[in-house]
């Protein structure tokens, strides 16, 4: 559960919207510009000082002025039903759902700044569905010589995606850098049990799975390190820990999912051009169905 670069959780006090952003707020524009828990859109040290800018840019004379986020821990009540669930062993379904819908609707500003905190998940999850289209309609020889990967042409699956890692998610010292990539190689990991066994012959359902697992792993590894590293302390019982992990993911894959499928989009038949706004709306979808699942789940 999570990810390797994890860290202790992101701070209260650190706006959600930077006050000098200009544009759409997603602090990936921009160089340096932060993003929403402090980490650098360029890839540098999340522990890094923050540098305050010499002075904001002027807004727009049609765009309202970004609204800072509040200074108290915005954090503090999804880590609380975190730690719940996990104290319970898994048993308290309750305080899973209100850590998760709290955490997009409190925590991270609501699922469209949740989405855009994932810049760099979003970014490679753009670039593994633009290989697999590609793989699907010109053959994975053609796919993999656009990349200059033509040497692994016709080997496992699993080696293909492990050279196809450097050039969908480079290794970067960011906390967000650390997500997309952990992520990717536990994709890898899930091809075979996926059935995903060979690159030629790839169908839509294929590809939507593998997408769905990618988004999946990075979703829970942002939820993990901002609401679930050093506050959370896990049964001692190897089972319990299991259990407890995988109610976690498939919370998340059911989010996910059902994302997907209500876009009712053919995710094999997208053109290169359109691969990245569907992989944008389906980020903030998803967010979207995890806090009403939350919701939902917290009822009595």
């Amino acid at each position: 559960m999570g990810t390797s670069n994890a860290f202790g959780g992101a701070s209260g006090g650190t706006p959600l919207v930077p006050s000098w952003l200009d544009g759409d707020g997603d602090g990936e524009a921009g160089g340096d510009a932060p993003d929403g828990d402090g980490a650098p859109a360029d890839g540098g040290d999340d522990d890094a000082p923050d540098v305050t800018p010499s002075g904001p840019p002027a807004a727009p004379a049609d765009r309202p002025p970004v609204v800072l986020a509040p200074t108290n821990d915005r954090f503090r009540s999804a880590r609380s039903n975190f730690t719940r669930f996990a104290g319970s062993g898994g048993s308290d379904r309750r305080s899973l759902g209100r850590a998760v819908s709290q955490y997009v609707s409190r925590s991270a500003g609501g699922a469209g700044s949740a989405a855009r905190r994932m810049g760099s998940s979003r970014n490679t999850a753009s670039g593994l569905l633009g290989f697999l289209g590609n793989a699907r309609a010109n053959g994975a020889q053609e796919a993999l010589r656009s990349l200059n990967l033509e040497s692994l042409a016709g080997r496992p699956v699993e080696e293909i995606f492990a050279g196809l890692a450097d050039y969908v998610c480079p290794d970067g010292g960011s906390i967000d850098e650390g997500i997309a990539r952990d992520a990717f190689i536990e994709t890898i990991a899930d091809l075979a049990d996926a059935g995903i066994t060979d690159i030629d012959g790839l169908t839509s359902g294929q590809i939507q799975t593998v997408f769905e697992l990618y988004a999946s792993h990075t979703i829970e590894a942002r939820i993990c390190n901002d609401i679930g590293t050093r506050v959370v302390t896990m049964p001692a019982d190897a089972r319990t820990v299991e259990s407890i992990e995988s109610q976690l993911s498939e919370f998340i894959q059911r989010g996910v999912s059902d994302a997907v499928n209500a876009s009712g989009v053919d995710i094999g038949a997208l053109s290169q051009d359109q691969v990245s706004s569907f992989v944008d709306s389906v980020y903030e979808a998803a967010f979207e169905m995890l806090e009403a699942l939350g919701e939902s789940e917290a009822e009595p």
